[in-house]
């Protein structure tokens, strides 16, 4: 480093910009193929119930982070217009296009990711309440300010994130010993890899390794996040100590942390948690004459830096001030007693307080969705999910950073005192054989043939021992514990269909019948920040 610029961080300048809009790809590409069903027009939680609901009262816009639909309106096709729009300009930023511009050619793309992909989550309730879309957000701002590909990455830009890397991996490393008992006494990856809420196909390898190596997971958890943190800063003391041991302290550091978040990406499928964590760390990995400017465009008179605007150091000298202001929040968060996890303390989601498994379950609990087309519900057949555990024989597959929002919840339902809102409406799309939401699963057991009952039922999970593998061929073994909810069939009151128990004869639907309006708004901002969303993010 020598001052303002970050001569020797031209590589990870690189990394952080592709790396950073490939997952704003992955996560538009997600939004386009799931905003539709699960929050659309006709949704589970329709976006637009929310949006009126906001619009009744203009206080009640403060409730909301800024999003572009409070302005222009929600409709699925403006949905789709601006996952396409962030699709195609996130594919520039991984080419590479606009860093051969001036810097403010980039700065515009990533801002408008970030405008963009925030519309997204402001509106996304329950399905877009993980911590990993805050990380993004505040990835992509900051990305904004790294220049382009003829000038040296501005120093103020890199500490930041290298503050950024610290509160994620600090943050879950003061939750986790905060925590539950099991990360004191070194059994909490005894059930992770288990319990956690979508496995990958080496999660059961994983699983039944020894429990010493286990505990050795554990302890070299609380290592990379209690006490590597610190050392990412070590570069900055290269203005000051002559020689590369700065630079490679930090650069050890960061591949510390890529070491354990790759494990975690190869055990799991935690969206692009892991991922963007990855990518943040290469900022602290200084590379001399990698990556470094490759020409020099500016006028001396007008910079303080070959190739830096003047202009320029003004904008990210503010960016870094802004940053750190909003900082101050989070800084006494990672300290206070009671620890808040994945939590923003701006409307605009940046300088965030992250974190993430306090606890960790004991056992896994599925909620396992079944049809029947029997007018006496006698056989049952059950719906198939993409990334959740179902068959027992089928191993799991990996998705990430690709997120399956659905599967993710249903992951939640075992986990609390009720059943989600949202839940009870997929229940009544499936009745419907709603496209949309058939669309969603891995299979639907009827062809898009309406079922005559739904229901729920509960099913205690776990691997199979490698003896149980072999002989029954099985990767999971259940035991069914009991209906959760149902039967349940379609009602039909004038034109509207809504859900009945077995216990009540349901009425044959008229025909033809109109599609059915949205369900009430009885809960506008459900699980936002819930308790039980803030325990899942790594």
């Amino acid at each position: 480093m020598d001052g303002f610029a970050a001569v020797d961080f031209g590589f990870a300048r690189e990394v952080l910009q592709r790396g950073i809009a490939a997952l704003y790809l992955v996560a538009f590409v997600s939004t386009l193929n799931q905003f539709r069903a699960l929050l659309g027009d006709n949704g589970l939680l329709p976006a637009p119930v929310l949006l009126d609901w906001i619009g009744e009262k203009r206080e009640r816009r403060r409730m909301l982070h800024p999003t572009l639909f409070v302005r222009i309106g929600y409709s699925d096709r403006r949905l789709a217009l601006l996952c396409g729009a962030g699709i195609v300009v996130s594919a520039l930023l991984v080419i590479g296009v606009p860093q051969w511009g001036p810097p403010w050619v980039p700065m515009l793309c990533f801002l408008g990711l970030w405008l963009g992909y925030m519309s997204v989550v402001s509106i996304g309730q329950t399905f877009y309440s993980f911590g990993w879309e805050m990380l993004l957000l505040e990835a992509g701002f900051l990305a904004a300010f790294l220049g382009s590909n003829d000038q040296p990455a501005p120093t103020v830009v890199i500490v930041l994130f290298w503050w950024l890397l610290f509160r994620v991996e600090f943050g879950a490393g003061m939750i986790k010993i905060r925590g539950g008992q099991e990360w004191r006494d070194l059994t909490a990856l005894t059930y992770h890899h288990e319990t956690q809420p979508m496995p990958g196909p080496l999660s059961r390898q994983a699983h039944l390794l020894p429990r010493w190596f286990h505990r050795g997971e554990v302890v070299g958890n609380h290592f990379a996040q209690l006490v590597v943190p610190f050392f990412v800063f070590a570069p900055l003391l290269s203005v000051w100590v002559p020689g590369p041991v700065p630079q490679i302290v930090g650069a050890v550091a960061a591949v510390i942390v890529i070491a354990t978040q790759v494990w975690l990406v190869a055990t799991g499928n935690f969206a692009w948690l892991n991922w963007v964590t990855i990518v943040i760390a290469f900022s602290a990995i200084g590379m001399p004459g990698v990556g470094a400017p490759v020409a020099d465009r500016t006028d001396p008179d007008e910079s303080l830096w070959p190739g830096i605007p003047l202009y320029w150091f003004v904008i990210t000298t503010a960016v870094g001030i802004l940053v750190v202001a909003l900082s101050w929040p989070a800084l006494r968060n990672l300290f206070a007693r009671r620890q808040l996890m994945n939590a923003s303390f701006n409307r605009w989601q940046i300088g965030n307080a992250y974190g993430a498994f306090g606890t960790v379950t004991k056992e896994r609990i599925e909620i396992v969705v079944e049809g029947s087309v029997d007018d006496d519900g006698l056989l049952w057949r059950e719906y198939e999910f993409k990334g959740k555990p179902g068959d027992v024989r089928r191993i799991p597959r990996q998705f990430a950073p690709y997120h399956l929002r659905l599967d993710w919840l249903m992951w939640f339902l075992p986990l609390g005192r009720s059943l989600d809102d949202w839940f009870t409406v997929f229940l009544l799309r499936l009745l419907e054989a709603d496209a949309p939401t058939l669309a969603l699963l891995r299979s639907d057991p009827f062809d898009g043939e309406q079922p005559r009952w739904v229901r729920a039922v509960s099913y205690r999970y776990r691997f199979a021992t490698r003896a149980e593998r072999r002989a029954d061929g099985v990767v999971w073994v259940r035991t069914r514990q009991r209906i959760v909810l149902g039967p349940l069939g379609l009602r039909w009151g004038g034109w509207q269909p809504s859900l009945c128990s077995a216990s009540v004869p349901a009425l044959a639907p008229p025909s033809p019948s109109p599609p059915s309006p949205p369900p009430p708004p009885r809960s506008h901002l459900s699980g936002r920040r819930t308790a039980l969303r803030e325990e899942v993010s790594r």
